[in-house]
């Protein structure tokens, strides 16, 4: 692309992915809250329907709250792979635009159509196309944010929801960022914008009065990318093959465990499924990290970095269960232990890539 050629970036996002496609694949569910996930007691929401939003029943939310919140709530098991092959469906229409796709999970792309394929003239009428076909494809809705670039798009995304469209031009970008909530900047969590509350940070033109010096002494390497999106900026590119940064995997208990026996079985179980994801994908990492949720909902970690990548399964046996002996005899119950591996070499020598945590 010429150099100072304005991108034209779009950022699509699956309307309750997980929950519309089961709505759509059982017809009584359609019109009724729905929760993706188990109502056991340590069941936990993997996605709500927008009936269910109503609600206040989100994602992540433990199922007996959601279950308090709304008494209607239907639960359904997760379908995993059948997301996987609708998400690939999805993505084959994306390809038919342009070859710069970069997936952020099943549901959510990015796609820059600066040149696309089909020689449509504006980005908005190509996320109008776009979405009519995972429509006419799929019977499933999405939403679209059309901007300059990806900070833009991702939050563009979000404000016609479900099922609409939104634009930022480049010419209302500072404008437009500087009357948001600080909360809704994406990259901003939860901590960091408490941090930024405290500092008298509220909305965008309050950090953009920010000097990038006192940014970076405050939130350190994070704080150019604060500077920068204060003003509407982000150079990063759309990157069609993404490297993968770590494989995990995760499990909630059925009740909290203070017995090392039990806890270990835990960890040595999401190491196997850490290493089933290495084997087929040929990667090997040297770092590991054993993630402990406690009873409190308090999380710790732990990690060790080798010299050199991990080779076989009992490798990654032993460190991971060294790292949660670390924390033995455990001060309270644990909820949760999730296993992951990083630092990936392929052993053709590039870098796999990233596997989110996902739950068991």
């Amino acid at each position: 692309m010429d150099e100072g050629r304005v991108r034209k970036i779009i950022h699509i996002d699956m309307d309750a992915f997980y929950a519309s496609v089961e709505q759509r694949d059982d017809p009584t569910l359609k019109g009724k809250p729905v929760a993706v996930g188990y109502p056991a007691k340590r069941g936990v929401v993997a996605a709500a329907s927008y009936e269910a939003r109503r609600f206040g029943v989100r994602s992540a939310m433990p199922s007996t709250i959601a279950m308090r919140k709304c008494s209607e709530l239907v639960f359904v098991p997760p379908r995993f792979d059948v997301y996987r092959e609708v998400s690939n469906q999805i993505r084959a229409i994306f390809r038919g635009y342009t070859p710069l796709v970069e997936p952020l999970s099943l549901d959510e792309a990015y796609l820059d159509v600066t040149d696309n394929l089909k020689g449509i003239r504006t980005a908005w009428e190509t996320a109008k196309e776009i979405r009519a076909r995972i429509y006419e494809e799929t019977r499933l809705t999405a939403s679209a944010g059309i901007s300059c670039n990806k900070f833009l798009a991702k939050i563009a995304s979000d404000y016609r929801k479900p099922n609409g469209q939104f634009a930022i031009l480049p010419d209302e970008a500072e404008a437009f960022v500087a009357t948001l909530p600080i909360a809704k900047f994406h990259g901003v969590g939860p901590k960091t914008a408490a941090k930024m509350r405290a500092l008298g940070i509220e909305t965008g033109a309050d950090l953009r009065a920010q000097t990038l010096d006192s940014l970076q002494h405050r939130f350190g390497k994070s704080g150019s990318w604060y500077y920068n999106i204060a003003r509407g900026r982000d150079d990063r590119l759309v990157q069609p093959d993404r490297e993968r940064k770590s494989s995990g995997s995760e499990t909630t208990f059925s009740e909290d465990l203070s017995d090392p026996v039990q806890i270990e079985a835990g960890v040595i179980a999401m190491a196997d499924d850490v290493w089933a994801w290495c084997e087929k994908a040929n990667a090997r990492g040297r770092t590991v990290t054993v993630k402990i949720k406690w009873a409190d909902f308090q999380i710790s970690t732990r990690s060790q970095s080798l010299e050199s990548a991990i080779q076989t399964r009992h490798g990654l046996h032993e460190v991971a269960l060294d790292l949660i002996r670390s924390v033995f005899p455990p001060p309270k119950g644990v909820r949760l232990v999730g296993v992951t591996l990083s630092n990936f070499r392929s052993q053709s020598g590039s870098e796999a890539a990233e596997l989110p945590f996902r739950e068991m």
